[in-house]
């Protein structure tokens, strides 16, 4: 398969500017440390995964949020990204499972957060540097996202505060609406024409301080708006193309609004961002590569990138949302006991049923199958993710 581009506006001048260190990332012959993950790989695999570098646009890693169950048990956080094969994570949490107080459930989460990076001996990474300088250690790192402001709860100086947490990837919308909101959620009748004033503020605070933008559970209008309005690249972490519906009709009717469409997709990719393929109506890691292939047919490879929404680590009863094993609405991600198989299809090194291997290892392995190029999985596997961090927040 050839490299495809999808050139834009603002693309142009960004993949430029990023060429150089484009080339410099794919070219690095890093190797993570030996584990289970690798063995048994095919030799092409595992070149192919030491050559490139892996990231989860949207992983949801599970901390008590409230005080007096913080920072929570021990997590192996560090042991699962190393048997993924990923390099980093965009490390994410929503604290709109439950109502009122989440500025507090905000603090005590990213205060859990600190604690079980402490005990992993993993950082967060500020900056692409940071993620460069972590690979060549082979330590795995994580970006801080949050899904949804609802922490927010109408003040614009908590953007900043976030910020000197260490907050970096900013998920506007989650499934419930904030106070004040921030825009239409794509799963309900629109309610506020798009993107709203607050909403406005917003990501033109996240501009000036140089945090990227997730545009995940945005309707059509208030993605268009959003894109209208931000000087910065922003990007769709964790969706699905809605033309790529899988083997299960039940499944797919219930994700059916939570897909992106042509359109969405193509105006998200003319600004200079990118889409995330999830793990969702995908059987196998096949599925999983035909649709990142059907996705760059559309926008490009330049434009498309891996957002599985799914766990590294157990599923725990602290995230204050749905008790174990209920139905989580963006698929089955609540969970069920730890190791359990109720956890094949939520748990990212459990992706698929019969997985033998880590899941960029999976990955890697089927998007060469489907005639994907090694520069190609470099892009989709981290390179347009950290090209955008790159224009958002500088180096």
């Amino acid at each position: 398969m050839t490299a495809r581009s999808g050139r834009s506006r603002r693309q142009f001048l960004s993949t430029v500017a990023m060429t150089a260190g484009a080339a410099m990332t794919l070219g690095q012959r890093w190797a993570w440390a030996a584990d289970a993950a690798g063995e048994g790989v095919d030799p092409r695999v595992s070149r192919t995964v030491a050559k490139t570098l892996g990231i989860d646009t949207h992983n949801h890693i599970d901390v008590p949020m409230t005080a007096d169950e913080v920072p929570g048990p021990d997590i192996d956080l560090s042991g699962e990204m190393k048997r993924s094969g990923l390099t980093a994570i965009c490390m994410t949490f929503a604290t709109d499972y439950q109502q009122g107080n989440a500025y507090e459930r905000f603090k005590n989460a990213m205060a859990s957060m600190d604690r079980q990076l402490e005990r992993n001996g993993m950082k967060r990474s500020l900056t692409p540097d940071d993620v460069h300088a972590a690979h060549r250690k082979h330590q795995p790192t994580v970006i801080q996202s949050v899904e949804g402001a609802h922490f927010l709860e109408g003040h614009l100086d908590r953007v900043e505060e976030a910020y000197h947490r260490g907050l970096r990837h900013f998920g506007l919308l989650h499934d419930s609406d904030a106070t004040p909101p921030l825009g239409d959620v794509y799963t309900r009748p629109p309610q506020y024409g798009g993107l709203t004033p607050f909403g406005v503020d917003v990501v033109r605070e996240c501009n000036r301080l140089g945090m990227l933008i997730d545009l995940a559970h945005a309707d059509m209008k208030t993605t268009q708006d959003a894109l209208k309005i931000s000087t910065k690249p922003m990007v769709i972490s964790h969706t699905g193309p809605d033309w790529r519906l899988g083997n299960d009709p039940r499944m797919a009717q219930m994700m059916r609004p939570r897909l992106i469409s042509k359109e969405q997709a193509k105006a998200v990719a003319s600004a200079g961002g990118a889409v995330g393929v999830w793990t969702h109506l995908a059987d196998t890691p096949l599925d999983y590569a035909k649709n990142l292939h059907a996705l760059a047919d559309v926008i490009g490879v330049d434009h498309v990138c891996i957002g599985t929404d799914t766990k590294l680590t157990p599923p725990t009863p602290w995230h204050g949302g749905p008790p174990p094993g209920t139905p989580h609405p963006d698929g089955p991600h609540a969970g069920g006991p730890p190791g359990g198989p109720s956890q094949v299809g939520q748990r990212t090194n459990l992706a698929w049923a019969d997985q033998k291997t880590g899941f960029y290892y999976a990955v890697v392995d089927a998007m060469l199958k489907v005639g994907f190029a090694t520069d190609e999985i470099g892009k989709i596997g981290s390179g347009n993710y950290l090209r955008i961090f790159s224009a958002v927040v500088g180096e």
